[in-house]
């Protein structure tokens, strides 16, 4: 495996075995993989002839609050994941690299960013587009895969290469939990036993949602009501949101005629923790929602 630090050289890189007809695959990652990147980049080596995976923790999409300097950088075994599973170059840029001096431009997909994380996080997503952009620029791959655990950050991502007609394909694979139903995150690593415990309510609490709408409840309210009620009956969570949403536009639905995402935040101390299902209301012909497979 190729280790590449510099944008020169990536691009190089990648432009050279684009020229000799290469598929090229790109997972994009801050480090801390577990198996839920293991899942994408599996993914990826099976629908493409040559792999990167990079690792850089964007600085732009952390407010002077959240936990950039503690976010765990385990680079040897990041590493050696990515050895295992056959991937071809991990990129491993640094900020300054990244966002050199004068550095001026960012991408911002305002009404996809507006809401939800948008709103927990007010600059996080223009972080995330500008990075992402940039790494497609550098990397210049066929194929991104993203997790459908970030869902949002998927649905911004698919609505900038669109609006930008960005020479990339976008496919989302489904979130992989751990066997008590949490969604795995890298910062699953910050929870005590005891929260670790109590973490898959957030999980559990959307499956209540899911059930609701499947057995042909439509009230949103009633929906969401159930869902937060789940959690509340354990004190140690705060519920920063649970939403009924459109899967495409995000926007909170008051009732579910066709699919809808299931959207939730919640802190457990210090931790922040996100989940998403998607849900189709039974007996409806559904018009075109976000694929992933």
């Amino acid at each position: 495996m190729k280790i590449i630090r510099t944008a020169r050289s990536m691009t190089a890189w990648s432009e050279r075995l684009r020229r000799e007809g290469v598929i090229i695959g790109f997972v994009p990652t801050m480090g801390a993989l577990h198996d839920g990147h293991r899942s994408l980049i599996r993914a990826a080596r099976l629908r493409c002839d040559a792999l990167v995976v990079s690792i850089f923790v964007n600085p732009a999409q952390f407010s002077p609050t959240e936990d950039l300097t503690t976010y765990p950088r385990p680079i040897v075994r990041d590493r050696a994941l990515c050895r295992e599973e056959g991937v071809d170059v991990c990129f491993e840029p640094t900020a300054r690299g990244m966002y050199p001096e004068g550095f001026q431009t960012t991408v911002t997909v305002p009404a996809l960013a507006r809401r939800w994380e948008g709103e927990a996080r007010p600059q996080h997503f223009s972080g995330v587009a500008t990075v992402v952009t940039k790494l497609f620029g550098i990397v210049h791959p066929h194929l991104a895969l993203f997790g459908q655990k970030d869902y949002q950050q998927a649905a911004l991502v698919r609505q900038l290469v669109n609006d930008l007609n960005l020479a990339v394909s976008i496919q989302v694979r489904p979130t992989i939990r751990e066997r008590n139903g949490l969604a795995m995150s890298s910062r699953n690593a910050y929870l005590s036993p005891d929260e670790r415990r109590i973490a898959p309510m957030l999980s559990q609490a959307l499956r209540t949602g899911r059930q609701m709408i499947v057995g042909g409840v439509n009230d949103v309210a009633a929906i969401e009501r159930t869902m937060r009620q789940t959690i509340e009956q354990t004190p140690a969570i705060h519920v920063e949101y649970l939403a009924v949403c459109d899967p495409n536009s995000l926007e909170p639905l008051s009732v579910v005629t066709d699919r809808a995402v299931l959207l939730g935040a919640v802190r457990i101390g210090s931790i922040r923790l996100i989940d998403n299902l998607l849900v189709k209301m039974p007996g409806r012909k559904s018009r075109a929602s976000p694929q992933y497979s």
